[in-house]
């Protein structure tokens, strides 16, 4: 998938108590969590409960030109970005001292939004990586290069990263991986369906434009481009799908450095760890054993000059975003019209902030916890993280299918998931982040380098169980396999999805779900195969693991029944994982709602029950482009959030007793036919 730069951080020193103090805490806005001006009461619930529910917020909430999909989640990322915007302005505003963190926030978003200087610098910048790759005439020259470019966070070739031990989870160890192409997804190079065959010829458009924007003439920018095809299209057929992916014992092929060697001897792997700073890394998993052994082979075949336009393509896609505005445009014209469908770019400081967000993420993150997140809110949250857990642990207890072998060790895990809410105990330090105010591509290319160093420093190393995966003003969630945790930032906790003041149903069927969805990853189709522990390992009894698939191929065969867009349909084994949370999530905070809930009365014409499935249902209300919606359904793990409110639902009988779901209605599934898992 195209990387574009984006640093994503996961620890902080504490930032000075100068700046801490001069950003004071904002008030929000009361948000009714039952909107009337959300719904359409025109449809009936039991026939189209996504259209019932959040049809008045679609027409309320049009898609902006700049975006491929908007969303509830969508919309209070949006709120997050606004407020992490307004604390960018106040630390720019401050007097910092030269290479504070704040004088680095302040640097580094200026640097971005300084266009005429961007304009005025052009390649000014990039030429002397561009000359470099020129000056290369060797096979050996050119690993060289692949290297270089790994420093920078690039990806040419293949990519690495530190992750943990799969067996042994406690442990990080190095992890090589596909990568290198352009397209998001193998697919589209191999498959001859019309919008792989369209988009092939677009991305070929997109590579000629590019190397016309280089300097190139015209004849030699369009053979650039298919060269650039040919040789990203060779990685593509030893590439495994996304669907091959999902299945962890297929990506664990842990081996030493001699066997590495072994298996591709072209490509010096030695030198390559050596300059990494990895010396011998002793393990080193393979997550496409294929894919690597394919990198002797085409090192061996493909000429140095195809490389040379190869890798010089990679240097311009992927500091396309950072460049003047002719690169820019481009870029966005690929990844953003023809890729989704949308019309125009995100405003410059939303780009801008973007970038900055990641780069000092959770230098930023403090600034947001002390000024948007409440301890009320944690509280809140820790106590209704506990009443799912128990509820999960009854739901295990009572499941039928499952036998008390199987049910003790899902016991177990389940007590020993660990749980992250807010914001991390330990921050990180960026002191050794260097950000001038020279050039804002050379600003991205030392924040990427300082992350790509950060990352894999970790190899060979143990696991900090204290490490986020997420910033703090990320409007989003996970469960790690690794580390047996869920994690909940603090932006998240905001309408709709958490109503610090609301009823219990509201908040059960909107940030409970998401708690119980998180918690039931542990237990989905891939989580289940790690243990307690967090290492990779069959718990299950053979008997427990057939009836579990059975009962999981339900759902896989009722997604793929769902018509995303023509004749298209869902992929339901692609979002397997993330359907079996949905479910789960659903189910387990439905059954802790039912003891907590102490509100018996209706609200606002719904009864407490309705209000649960409408709140749920309201997280997920988006529009969705038609080229956003291919992309997806070919790309994302995640059912479109039509289909996760339709998809779950179905399967509830208390959603069919709240809105009275008849036999005969679009959404009734008989008994026998819905899913029983979690």
């Amino acid at each position: 998938m195209k990387n574009k730069l984006t640093v994503i951080s996961i620890s902080a020193f504490m930032i000075v108590a100068t700046l801490m103090s001069c950003v004071k805490p904002k008030k929000t806005a009361s948000v009714p969590a039952i909107d009337p001006a959300n719904l359409d009461k025109t449809v009936v619930p039991g026939n189209d409960f996504d259209t019932y529910a959040n049809g008045g917020w679609k027409k309320l909430n049009p898609l902006p030109a700049d975006r491929g999909r908007y969303g509830s989640f969508d919309k209070l990322a949006e709120v997050a970005e606004k407020q992490v915007n307004d604390l960018v302005k106040t630390t720019a505003a401050a007097k910092n001292e030269k290479g504070s963190v704040p004088d680095k926030i302040a640097t580094l978003f200026n640097s971005g939004m300084d266009t005429a200087k961007i304009e005025k610098q052009g390649l000014e910048y990039i030429t002397p990586y561009l000359k470099e790759i020129d000056q290369i005439n060797t096979p050996d020259e050119v690993q060289q290069a692949v290297i270089r470019f790994h420093k920078y966070g690039f990806s040419p070739l293949f990519g690495i990263y530190g992750s943990a031990d799969a067996r042994n989870s406690s442990m990080v160890i190095a992890q090589l991986t596909q990568a290198g192409m352009g397209m998001p997804d193998r697919d589209y190079y191999v498959n001859d369906d019309p919008r792989s065959v369209d988009l092939r010829a677009k991305y070929v458009a997109y590579m000629t434009t590019m190397f016309k924007l280089l300097g190139n003439d015209d004849a030699t920018s369009a053979a650039n481009a298919q060269k650039v095809m040919a040789l990203e299209t060779q990685l593509a057929k030893a590439s495994m799908t996304r669907l091959e992916q999902r299945d962890p014992n297929k990506t664990y092929n842990k081996v030493t450095t001699a066997e590495l060697v072994k298996l591709s001897p072209v490509f010096n792997w030695n030198r390559y760890f050596t300059e990494l700073g990895l010396g011998d890394p002793g393990s080193v998993n393979l997550n496409q054993p294929i894919f690597v052994k394919e990198i002797s082979n085409m090192l061996t075949t493909i000429p140095v000059d195809d490389w040379k336009i190869y890798l010089k393509w990679n240097l311009i896609n992927e500091t396309a975003s950072y460049l003047s505005s002719g690169f820019e445009q481009a870029s966005f014209d690929f990844y953003g019209k023809a890729m989704t469908g949308t019309e125009v770019m995100r405003p410059r400081w939303k780009r801008v902030l973007g970038f900055t967000s990641g780069a000092l993420s959770e230098a930023l993150g403090q600034l947001y916890v002390k000024a948007y997140f409440p301890q009320a809110a944690k509280d809140r949250m820790v106590k209704l993280v506990e009443n799912l857990r128990v509820s999960l642990g009854e739901r295990i207890q009572n499941l039928e299918w499952m036998g008390p072998e199987t049910k003790q060790k899902a016991t177990d895990k389940l007590h020993a998931i660990n749980v992250k809410i807010g914001y991390p105990d330990k921050w990180r330090d960026y002191s050794g982040l260097e950000i001038k105010d020279d050039a804002y591509v050379l600003n991205v290319l030392r924040a990427n380098k300082f992350e790509t160093e950060y990352f894999l420093g970790k190899i060979n190393k143990p696991v900090d169980k204290l490490e986020w995966g997420m910033s703090p003003q990320t409007v989003n969630a996970y469960y790690s396999p690794y580390k047996n945790e869920i994690v909940f930032p603090a932006a998240i906790l905001q309408p709709p999805f958490f109503f610090k003041d609301g009823d219990d149903a509201v908040n059960y069927g909107a940030i409970g779900v998401v708690i119980g969805h998180e918690m039931s990853h542990g237990f989905d189709d891939q989580g289940r195969k790690f243990d307690k522990t967090g290492n990779l390992t069959d718990w299950w009894t053979p008997e427990d693991s057939k009836r579990f698939d059975e009962r999981t191929k339900v759902l896989v065969d009722q997604y793929n029944q769902f018509v995303v867009l023509d004749t298209i349909h869902a992929n339901g084994q692609l979002c397997l994982g993330e359907n079996i949370a949905d479910l789960g999530g659903l189910n387990i905070s439905h059954q802790a709602y039912l003891k907590a809930n102490t509100q018996k009365d209706p609200i606002d014409g719904f009864t407490p029950e309705q209000r649960f499935f409408l709140a749920y249902a309201h997280v997920w209300g988006q529009n969705t482009r038609d080229k956003e919606i291919l992309r997806r359904t070919k790309e994302d793990v995640h059912s479109l959030g039509r289909f996760r409110v339709l998809g779950p639902l179905q399967n509830l009988p208390e959603f069919y007793a709240a809105f009275d779901v008849k036999e005969g209605q679009a959404m009734y599934l008989a008994p026998e036919n819905r899913a029983k898992i979690w």
